[in-house]
């Protein structure tokens, strides 16, 4: 169904951008709207033309053929007549040489010919206007673009599908039968209609407050899919931190060597362990105070990273008891809270006897050899351990985003005042705060979304998509 909101700009015009990453082998021109066939007509030749019969038909011919002639380079087109595309609308792709120059070429002649540039995301806000998808499926295209790992690109997918808007869709029809329900006690009060009792009423709202909670539960594993883990490696200096870092992003990022102090810098990379998105910082080693001022100021910023992390490496050196002992005297000096740590003895292959490393009572602790590789699954088996701790398992039905949360939330809120309100009576009360619930719900999915707010989240796409 069309859903009726205006934007920044006109929907009914033709919009063209590039839609792939400039700089690659190929570039794909996207044209939408009704002269979408028009205005490729103008810029691409072909033996046949574009036309509803040979539309879904990949064509090769050639891109801006010049008036005198000259051929122009080869170019493939394919026609898509709506409301069978990806915005609804007649489209028309056209698929040329990459580089800088020949599709920048290329969109120009389009834009000559009559289609304007589109803005960030608008393909995709036409595709949801149009009906094509829903709200948490086009912000879904966003995520997958900008997944960092499977397990992201895996989320991102899943809501694509429709799961998260499919079950919000289900308990707003529910509730909807149970406004008719209250609303026709107050359009008909002195008639004696069958009507359901209020238990009835309220054990259909209890229902959905059970959905929407577990939904909203699963927030904080889908924020750290699609946001990622900030994880600082910190400790003294020369315990390995920057050869911990190197040999979990598997090649020489940090300098590495004998001197303690090398590191005066944080130093951030992002990768992927076991499927989550990490955000890495190597930091500058600890110690009370360094001869150093530029050493100074890397330790100051090592505490400021130790201070915003979601996990910490704390890494101590194991090559000989005395430094074990003072590494972990030194930690414990510096760390209260022990709720987001990893400890992780290093150099394990210069300890003779690594397994008389001390234990931690409540923290976890990994031995390692960063420099052989040595026991880097384990860490990364006790770091996903730490990631999903709140949760029994990182994969539930649907992860919903904080927007989502937000306004499950205050449907959450106004379903449970709702039902306060049916069971003491007050069924005008109850219809004000189930027309509430109502508008939260479809805010998740579009379909009581406001153009603001629209606008607010297709800006944050890229141009072309």
């Amino acid at each position: 169904m069309q859903k009726n909101f205006s934007g920044s700009q006109q929907d009914n015009d033709t919009i063209a951008a590039l839609c792939t990453a400039p700089g690659g082998a190929l570039a794909i021109i996207r044209i939408s709207g009704p002269e979408a066939l028009s205005a490729a007509s103008k810029v691409w030749r072909g033996r046949q033309p574009l036309s509803a019969e040979t539309a879904r038909i990949m064509h090769l011919g050639k891109a801006c053929p010049q008036a005198d002639g000259a051929s122009g380079e080869p170019c493939l087109a394919v026609y898509m007549k709506g409301p069978r595309s990806y915005t609804g609308e007649d489209t028309v792709e056209l698929q040329c040489h990459g580089g800088a120059f020949a599709p920048k070429r290329l969109l120009n002649a389009v834009l000559a010919a009559g289609a304007r540039l589109a803005e960030p995301g608008e393909f995709t806000k036409r595709a949801f206007l149009n009906g094509r998808m829903d709200l948490t499926q086009a912000e879904a295209v966003a995520d997958l673009i900008n997944a960092k790992s499977e397990s992201a690109a895996h989320l991102a997918e899943k809501q694509m599908s429709g799961l998260i808007g499919s079950t919000v869709r289900t308990e707003r029809g529910k509730l909807l039968h149970v406004l008719a329900e209250v609303e026709s006690r107050l359009d008909f009060p002195e008639e004696d209609l069958d009507w359901l009792p209020p238990e009835n009423l309220n054990a259909v709202l209890n229902g959905c407050i059970k959905v929407i909670e577990r939904m909203i539960r699963s927030r904080e594993n889908g924020a750290i899919l699609r946001n990622g883990m900030r994880v600082v490696i910190a400790g003294r200096p020369n315990s390995g931190k920057s050869s911990l870092l190197n040999a979990l992003l598997g090649y020489d990022r940090a300098i590495v060597t004998p001197l303690p102090g090398t590191t005066r810098d944080t130093l951030e990379e992002f990768a992927s362990f076991h499927g989550i998105p990490v955000r890495l910082t190597d930091t500058a080693g600890l110690r009370e105070t360094a001869a150093d001022p530029i050493e100074n100021m890397g330790i100051s910023r090592s505490r400021d990273s130790m201070r915003s992390a979601e996990i910490i490496f704390w890494v101590m050196d194991a090559s000989s008891p005395a430094a074990a002992q003072e590494s972990l005297e030194y930690m414990n000096s510096q760390i209260r809270n022990c709720s987001n740590l990893i400890v992780v003895w290093n150099k394990i292959d210069l300890n003779p006897d690594p397994e008389r490393l001390p234990l931690l009572s409540g923290t976890p602790s990994v031995r390692i050899s960063a420099l052989r590789g040595e026991g880097l699954e384990n860490l990364l088996d006790v770091f996903e351990n730490r990631v999903w701790h709140k949760s029994e398992s990182p994969e539930t039905e649907c992860e919903v985003s904080a927007r989502h949360a937000r306004l499950l939330e205050s449907a959450k809120s106004e379903l449970q005042q709702a039902a306060r309100e049916i069971a003491s009576g007050f069924w005008e009360l109850a219809a004000s705060c189930l027309h509430a619930a109502i508008a939260a719900l479809g805010g998740v999915t579009g379909e009581d979304a406001n153009p603001d707010m629209l606008d607010e989240i297709f800006s944050r796409f890229c141009i072309g998509k």
